[in-house]
Order: structure tokens, then sequence, then C-alpha cells
């Protein structure tokens, strides 16, 4: 049995026709960039998420650097962020010219530790910025504190989180802008790249949609320089189909991360992952950790993949021990939380066509290495 990580031809024959209609009609129409089929997806995400306003951009890496553009982020300032996430978070902060400063994970959410992130707030920090990582909501109330004390901006990064909901609000309404990914292994997954800032602040969405035109109000008129930065008009339309199917998608992996979670937990050194009470995860990913010093993660991969089942480790280097940012000046064992779990955690099979017979095939292949 081959059980691949994510099935996008799955999700494709689930609604076949509604996306080769949307495809034809943008392939009829002329018109590829931006226009009325953006326009309308957009509109359709801020009502989802909650926002007033939605900007479509190229990528979600795209998202967060003009909406910490937006937000006013420039040289010499300093954004505080997780270390244990895609490098996509720390290189937005980068490409402004300021400087990421990282704090330490709780291990049970893989999340940025609200603790820990007082300590880290200078004179230079004008934001924070954290992940929901594998579709897990930060924990937003501690953040929120902290930026009203410290006049701070907060920037989040749903890239793994569209759907996801913190105390009853949808992720990325929060702060003062939530940055979505359309990458095609996400809950809402384009035919190819694409993000989108979403935003309750008009200045923010409006100077995103200046900076995803090479700075410009008007055609050939530019007010800053800007970027090459649009959501296509295909990705668009196809991204509106699949909205509509999003939380019937989100409650799918849901349940399928609660059968995972129940046939899991009988062995012993394997910690499914935690969720919140007051939170509802995406499921975007489906992330393990064994935390039994003698069950060996890559001999445990290798076994998966003889029987024909693709695992992934979603973060085998935490950022502040990549060559890019050794002008940090970071070492070994300054986040340990962040270290353990790189070297612990690995992801399994997770999207909404996964079966149940499929899933207890993986967990009994997990079962026999264990007990080997």
């Amino acid at each position: 049995m081959t059980i691949p990580l994510v099935d996008l031809k799955a999700q494709y024959d689930s609604i076949k026709d509604e996306l080769d209609a949307a495809i034809h009609r943008v392939v009829r129409s002329g018109q590829f960039i931006l226009g009325s089929e953006v326009k309308a997806f957009e509109d359709e995400v801020a009502t989802y998420c909650g926002t007033k306003y939605a900007v479509g951009v190229a990528s979600g890496t795209d998202a967060l650097h003009l909406a910490l553009l937006a937000c006013g982020i420039k040289a010499g300032d300093e954004v505080i962020t997780t270390p244990f996430t895609f490098i996509a978070t720390a290189e937005a902060i980068a490409k402004c010219g300021a400087k990421p400063v990282f704090v330490d994970i709780d291990l049970k959410t893989y999340n940025i530790d609200p603790s820990q992130i007082g300590s880290k707030i200078s004179n230079k920090t004008k934001a924070i910025l954290p992940v929901h990582l594998y579709g897990q909501p930060a924990a937003m109330e501690r953040i929120l504190e902290l930026v009203r004390e410290h006049n701070l901006k907060v920037i989040e990064d749903c890239a793994q989180a569209l759907g996801a909901e913190y105390k009853g609000r949808k992720v990325g309404s929060l702060g003062d802008a939530g940055c979505l990914s359309f990458f095609p292994s996400k809950n809402l997954g384009a035919y190819g790249d694409g993000g989108m800032v979403v935003t309750n602040d008009a200045q923010i969405a409006e100077t995103v949609r200046i900076l995803r035109v090479h700075g410009s109000k008007t055609t050939y008129q530019h007010i800053m320089h800007g970027f090459n930065s649009r959501l296509d008009a295909l990705q668009a339309a196809i991204l509106k189909v699949k909205l509509k199917h999003l939380d019937r998608w989100n409650e799918l992996r849901r349940s399928k991360t609660a059968l995972y979670t129940r046939l899991l937990s009988q062995f012993d050194g394997i910690e499914p992952p935690y969720f919140k009470k007051n939170c509802k995860s995406s499921c975007n990913y489906y992330t393990i950790r064994l935390k039994d010093s003698r069950l060996n993660r890559n001999e445990l991969r290798k076994h998966l993949e003889s029987e024909g089942i693709q695992t992934i480790i979603y973060y085998p280097l935490s950022l502040h021990l990549q060559e890019v940012y050794k002008y940090l000046k970071y070492k070994s064992g300054d986040f340990p939380q962040s270290e353990q779990a790189q070297e612990q955690v690995l992801t399994l099979p997770m999207y909404p066509e996964l079966s149940e017979g499929q899933i207890e095939e993986i967990t009994n292949q997990i079962k026999r290495f264990v007990n080997r």
C-alpha cells in the first residue's frame, strides 16, 4: 500500500467538475493577472477570516514580507519570532533589513513560548511574529497583552493554519495582520504559489496593495519602491472553489487526527500532537514526537518508506543554527526546546481523503517498528 504525505490528485478528483469549470472560465476570459477573480476571492477570504480586508500576493513568503513592511518594519528594527519554523518567517524579517530575535518554543505545542518573550523585548523591538505551527494556534492572549504593553505590532504567520481558531476567532484576525500561504500542500492549496494578507487596518491593506504592484496606486505612477507580487486570476478561481469546501475538509482532518491519536496513544515513547481546549487546530500536519531515545527516527522513516508510507521532518534544523543566520551569533544550546523538537518530530500523512484503513496501516507499521 502506497500512502503519500499529501494526495492532491484525490482532492482534485473529488471536486473535478467545479475546478474544471473555474479554470475554463478564466482561460476564456483572457484576464490572468489580478482582476475580478482575485477581488472576489479576496472578499470571500476576508469574510471567512473575520477581517475587513484581504490582499492577494504571489506567495506566503511575500505575504509576510509585505505585511511587515506595511506595519512599518525597517532596517535596524528587531522582530521577535520562533526558531522552529520554515525559514520564510525569519527571511521576511531579514528582507526588511530588520533583525530576527528568536524565542524558544513550548515543546507541547511547538509554538513560541510567550513566557519567554518579555525578556527579549528591547527599545529596538517593533513587532512580534508568532507562527501557528502545524495548524495549532499560538498563545495569542499573552502575546497581545505584550504588544499592548510595549506598543508593538503583531503579524501572524498563518501559513499552516487557515481555518484554525483561537477562543472562537479565526487566526489572522487577532493581530495587526495575518499572512496566508496557498502553497499546494496547505489546507487551502493552489495549483502553484499564492499568498494573502488579511487585516482590519485600512492603511496596512492599502500599503500591501501598492507594494504588490511595483509601488503604484495607478498605472505608471509609482509612490514607493515595491514588488511584482500579484496573485493571478487562475489561482484565485481555483482557490475560490476550494474555499467552499475548507471547513468540511478541516473537520475531516480533525477526525483523522483523533483516530491517529487514539491508535498511537497505546505506544510508549511516542507523543501525539497536543491540542488546547480553547483552540481549534486546522490540522494541516500530523506531527508526532519520538520521546524515547531508543526509538531511532531515521530508522522509523526507513521502515515506513519500505512499506510505501511517506513521512517528512518539519523541521530538522532550527533557524538559529542555520548557516544564513550565523551573523546573529546564536549557538547550539541557546534554544533547547526547539533543538529537542528538531531531533524528535516526525510528520505522518494527513489529508482529508486519507482513509481509516490507511491510518490503521500507518499505525500498525509504527507498532511493528516499536515492538521490534
